[in-house]
């Protein structure tokens, strides 16, 4: 009961602290991984999880599949189509440049061979929806930007899978089905899409209604069944939750804002979950484990290529100058990462543990520098009276439900 009792205990102090950190760097994310930490063997050793075990991978899992569900519900098919062209190139080119030049310092300052090195790069090139949300969520931030966060790491987590395989496969000396791999994606969306539109055909039907309290649980049930039917049929669930999401919001925009205020605070908890489980992970040994070369090739990761790679893949964009700056450095790591490194720790490839600790020191450092960073950006963007982003007139909020009032902050 001793994590229930932390998660009750911090929970608690992230709700009490939540004013203060809406106004500050204090960041209710931070609270968690530090709650982790101190309650995991590098303090009390009250709570020692085992990464070779399947208990944080499931955790994981479910709290990214949570959120990327509940994003893609403030990306209908109208805010894809306009958001589609700025995402794009974030997806087709800033991403596999990202995953290129991380293998980088992976290969020649950490040690690892050029396959394994590919493999860190997989592993760090999507985004996390999980911290990018925290940006996405301030209304003073600019619609078109908050759009393309929102995409771009709804979308990056079930791409960058398949190259996570496949190089895992190429470390294990395995074949690479790269067929099935497509297979699996392209399952993904067609049942992320499928499943909603068969229960909204269904709630046609003259005899089915939902009382109105209990409307909220109607997108929570198409969720469930979901990740259900994904692991059955094994097809990529990170893109068939934010497709689910997203196909909601299409067919039924008032579901789909019936359900934001419970979806928002069911993905926060399972995101805090998630974080107080990982940072048990966090111990001085595991920090220390990548040496030098791993911890420049994190920092390396947050503070250059991700902030390179985005800006190159914005250029002669329509987007001014400063919102391309925010979205080339708000590119956190999380959730997705935690899962695929954990992917290479149970598949017993040789420098497994040296790939989990570069991944757990990159996002560590990702959470420091990320979730504390967004008060100030959003700030910024509040104190000046923008003029509008482009020629199009600003969505209303009803058929683009991209945006939501400004909750206590992630």
């Amino acid at each position: 009961m001793i994590p229930v009792l932390a998660f009750g205990v911090v929970l608690l102090i992230s709700v009490l602290l939540s004013g203060l950190a809406a106004r500050t760097v204090l960041s209710t994310a931070l609270l968690f991984l530090v709650g982790g930490a101190v309650i995991g063997p590098a303090v009390l050793d009250l709570i020692d999880i085992d990464p070779h075990s399947g208990t944080i991978r499931v955790i994981a899992d479910l709290a990214l599949f949570t959120v990327l569900f509940t994003d893609g519900q403030r990306a209908n098919v109208p805010a894809l189509r306009e958001g589609w062209r700025l995402s794009g190139r974030a997806l087709g080119v800033g991403m596999p440049l990202t995953m290129v030049l991380v293998a980088l310092p992976a290969h020649f300052l950490a040690g690892l061979d050029w396959t394994t090195a590919l493999l860190v790069g997989a592993i760090l090139s999507p985004t996390d929806p999980v911290f990018a949300a925290a940006l996405v969520g301030k209304e003073a931030v600019p619609l078109r930007l908050r759009r393309l966060l929102n995409i771009e790491s709804g979308v990056n987590d079930g791409l960058a899978l398949p190259f996570v395989l496949i190089f895992l496969a190429l470390a294990e000396h395995e074949e690479a089905h790269i067929g099935l791999v497509l297979a699996e994606l392209a399952g993904g969306i067609a049942l992320g899409i499928a499943l909603p539109l068969v229960v909204f055909v269904a709630l046609r039907l003259p005899f089915i209604g939902a009382e109105a309290r209990l409307q909220p649980l109607g997108p929570l049930a198409i969720a469930i069944i979901l990740y259900a039917v994904c692991d059955l049929a094994h097809v990529n669930n990170y893109l068939a939750a934010f497709a689910a999401g997203s196909t909601v919001a299409t067919l039924s925009p008032q579901a789909a804002e019936r359900f934001e205020r419970f979806g928002d605070l069911l993905s926060e908890v399972a995101k805090f979950a998630a974080l107080l489980v990982f940072g048990t992970l966090i111990t001085s040994e595991r920090l220390a484990a990548p040496g030098l070369g791993g911890w420049a090739t994190a920092v390396l990761a947050i503070l250059l290529i991700r902030p390179a790679t985005v800006m190159l893949s914005l250029l002669r964009s329509e987007m001014p100058a400063r919102e391309r700056a925010t979205a080339a450095w708000f590119g956190p790591k999380g959730f997705a990462s935690v899962v695929y490194a954990l992917l290479v720790l149970q598949s017993g490839i040789p420098n497994g543990d040296t790939v989990f600790a570069v991944v757990v020191v990159t996002i560590a450092l990702s959470i420091v520098l990320h979730s504390s960073t967004d008060v100030p950006v959003a700030r910024a963007f509040d104190m000046e009276d923008l003029a509008p982003t482009s020629n199009l007139p600003e969505p209303d909020p009803e058929r683009h439900p991209l945006h939501r009032p400004e909750d206590d902050r992630n």
